[in-house]
């Protein structure tokens, strides 16, 4: 089974600010990403995949503020594909309250937080109540601890290790690094060697195809290519891009002495049994 772990769902304008869209556009890698991604949208890019985790975000520092309603709603749709994931902004929301209401309320099943999209160290005190409750819940949490493009998005605060207290103080919580946290991908991968309910996925680093190459060379090096999960980060890539990138990763050894992938590798990642990881089966 094919779980892309990572995707967006959200209306540009309207949940998305003007600010981070000129941005984004600003940033692209060669043309601007459309970031209109309603359900309509959505939905037909996951025809590679057989179920997807789809989530919007609440990040009021960045100017991301999806209601947990729309992603409920566009889940209901199609409940036998689609998980949704709820999100909570802890500078600015009522952390138990919205919690609750998402989960219990609306049927959501994890949780999405950005602690660089909402300018907050991943320990602060607002944070903790939101591990304490997954934790205890056994609701897993997908978190991007790692860089990203807007200027008022604090780096300091999106160091992967930072997360290393998190896992020592909340034991059984199971965490998603996204986009295997990068550029500080060496960092995400000897702490999901240490902490058996971290993972990280390998959303979003294929078209920088050094980095997505050397990742997972390394990865296979430390051990953990088993808890490294199959996303996409839809709309910014797609699940056929991703999926292409990954059985040609080889080809940047190709003609070299470098070490490789074996296809068995690339196949467990593909299928990577996310459901079960994360407690969503």
């Amino acid at each position: 089974m094919i779980v892309d772990c990572h995707s967006h769902v959200w209306t540009c304008p309207g949940h998305i600010s003007q600010d981070f869209l000129e941005e984004s556009n600003r940033r692209a890698r060669d043309t601007p990403i459309d970031l209109h991604v309603p359900p309509e949208r959505h939905w037909p890019a996951m025809a590679a995949v057989d179920r997807a985790i789809v989530f919007g975000m609440r990040a009021r520092h960045a100017g991301i503020m999806v209601p947990n309603e729309y992603v409920a709603a566009y889940v209901r749709q199609h409940p036998e594909k689609l998980i949704g994931f709820a999100s909570v902004d802890p500078t600015c929301d009522p952390v138990i309250p919205t919690l609750d209401q998402a989960i219990d309320g609306l049927g959501l099943r994890g949780v999405k937080l950005g602690p660089i999209y909402q300018n907050i160290h991943p320990t602060d005190p607002r944070m903790l109540p939101v591990y304490e409750y997954c934790e205890f819940r056994r609701i897993p949490i997908l978190i991007h601890q790692g860089a990203t493009f807007p200027k008022k998005a604090p780096l300091k605060y999106s160091l992967p290790i930072l997360l290393e207290d998190v896992a020592l103080q909340f034991p059984e919580l199971r965490l998603v690094i996204a986009h295997l946290g990068h550029p500080w991908i060496d960092d995400t991968l000897v702490l999901i060697r240490k902490q058996p309910h971290f993972y990280a996925d390998i959303s979003a680093l294929h078209y920088r195809p050094w980095q997505f190459y050397n990742a997972l060379i390394v990865a296979k090096e430390y051990g953990v290519l088993d808890k490294l999960l199959f996303g996409t980060d839809f709309p910014f890539t797609t699940p056929e891009a991703t999926l292409d990138a990954l059985r040609n990763v080889n080809l940047m050894a190709k003609g070299t002495n470098l070490p490789t992938l074996d296809e068995k590798e690339i196949d467990d990642i593909i299928e990577s049994p996310t459901l079960e990881y994360l407690n969503l089966e």
